[in-house]
């Protein structure tokens, strides 16, 4: 039936509410003047509270910050936490890891091979002061000689280093008649392209791997020293080191001694007291260079007078906690926790992640029983148990890697978990009656073996 002319003014009564609901209510005349006003108001109080930490700051005398400047210095010479102890927060498995300061002398190679790479493809003279606004502007960080010289002691062959003059600045600050230190990459004649030497990025690739090696073979210097101090003296062979010691102090080690950098030839220069007195004598009076002659020898007889302080070993003092102990009991627990020790630090990385796994197989079997008490089920297949054990477990773990756990489980307690694969789906059935603390004292002692292998 065709709508009424009362339907059709109802409708139209909507169109009107609705249309009406649909617009803003308008804004009154003095409420965006007062918003302003109010604006405003926050923003020169917020001025107000900045100028007034700003004198705060500014306004103690200068006592105070004298008096705290020493103690600032003080602290400066001691590495801030994160640089002594960056490898101990390293989220990594246990190796053989670089410290900072290593790490950064690492990276800022790479920069400087990166930008020495473009600037020698180019056939430009690669000049210290290119290479330092490069390597600042990568790593925001202060770029100096003695990185260069640091770089040269670990990687010796990979520059030749010289001083040259007469090399276009381009307005760097430094005069062209001036000697300037140059890089120039040491290459063979296989990196050679249409005849010429080419730095190629596998060739990068190599060179900083070679710096990496390098860096490590000098943390094993220090750390054959540190085994060999130890009582009983501990030895490893360097090839089949896969870890350092346990208290070994990697971020402790001593920070690398940088190599002779070439300097300009000195041209007609003074260089010593003795060569100024020559150069001067002559033009001071008689008196003036007896005065000086005298203190000279008084400089020297006072010099080698000084007695030469050394300091001498303390004596190894044996721990209050031990005496009493028999001293062949001592040195076979020694020896015991030397064997240990060498067993650690030599042991393969595949037989790290196997006891990794058997660690965590207890926590793992009680999860594994809740998982199975909660479903009600003798037996589930694969994925529903891995995904239940995923959600279950503490820690966050791949289906794939909680599959491992589970055959782990399975191979060591057949009796207590079984895997049964068929035509469609693979299960795993468990035996809920066993008394679980035997289950984890097995799995413990499975364990403990394999670490003491």
């Amino acid at each position: 039936p065709l709508p009424t002319q009362e339907d059709l003014a109802g409708l139209r009564c909507r169109l009107r509410r609705v249309k009406a609901l649909a617009q803003l209510p308008p804004v009154p005349a003095g409420a965006s003047t007062d918003l302003r006003n109010r604006l405003e108001r926050v923003r020169q109080l917020e001025l107000r509270i900045r100028e007034k930490k700003a004198g705060s700051g500014a306004t103690p005398g200068a006592g105070p910050a004298g008096a705290a400047a020493p103690a600032a210095e003080a602290g400066s010479e001691k590495p801030p936490a994160y640089q002594r102890f960056h490898a101990l927060a390293q989220d990594v498995p246990p190796g053989l890891t670089l410290p900072y300061k290593f790490k950064v002398l690492a990276e800022m190679f790479r920069s400087v091979d990166t930008i020495a790479g473009m600037l020698f493809n180019r056939a430009e003279t690669i000049t210290f002061a290119k290479v330092k606004q490069g390597v600042q502007d990568m790593m925001r960080r202060q770029f100096e000689e003695r990185h260069v010289g640091q770089i040269k002691a670990v990687y010796p062959t990979s520059y030749r280093l010289r001083q040259e003059k007469n090399v276009p600045t381009f307005g760097n600050g430094v005069k062209k008649s001036g000697y300037q230190l140059t890089l120039e990459p040491v290459l063979g004649e296989e990196d050679k392209v249409d005849g010429r030497p080419h730095l190629s990025a596998s060739r990068l690739l190599e060179r900083r791997k070679e710096f990496h090696r390098n860096l490590v073979n000098i943390i094993k210097q220090h750390h054959t020293a540190f085994l060999a101090a130890l009582s009983p003296p501990m030895v490893v062979p360097e090839e089949k080191l896969t870890r350092w010691h346990p208290r070994f102090n990697v971020d402790e080690v001593p920070d690398i001694s940088p190599a002779e950098l070439p300097r300009p030839p000195q041209e007609d220069r003074l260089t010593t007291a003795q060569e100024v007195l020559s150069a001067a004598r002559g033009m001071l009076p008689p008196k003036m260079e007896k005065a000086l002659a005298n203190l000279a020898i008084r400089s020297a007889e006072a010099g080698a007078g000084e007695p030469v302080v050394s300091k001498a070993p303390s004596p190894a003092s044996t721990s209050s906690a031990l005496k009493g102990v028999s001293q062949a009991l001592l040195e076979r627990v020694r020896a015991k926790e030397a064997r240990r020790l060498q067993a650690l630090l030599t042991r393969d990385p595949q037989q790290e992640e196997r006891l990794a796994v058997l660690g965590r197989l207890p926590a793992m079997a009680r999860v594994l029983r809740s998982v199975f008490v909660a479903e009600k089920k003798p037996a589930l297949t694969m994925e529903v148990a891995c995904a239940r054990m995923a959600d279950s477990y503490d820690v966050q773990m791949a289906p794939g890697e909680m599959e491992k756990h589970l055959r782990l489980l399975a191979e060591l307690l057949p009796d207590w978990v079984g895997i049964h694969a068929t035509r469609t789906d693979t299960y795993i059935k468990l035996d809920k009656g066993k008394d679980l603390g035997l289950v984890t004292e097995r799995l413990t002692k499975a364990a403990k073996e394999a670490e003491a292998l």
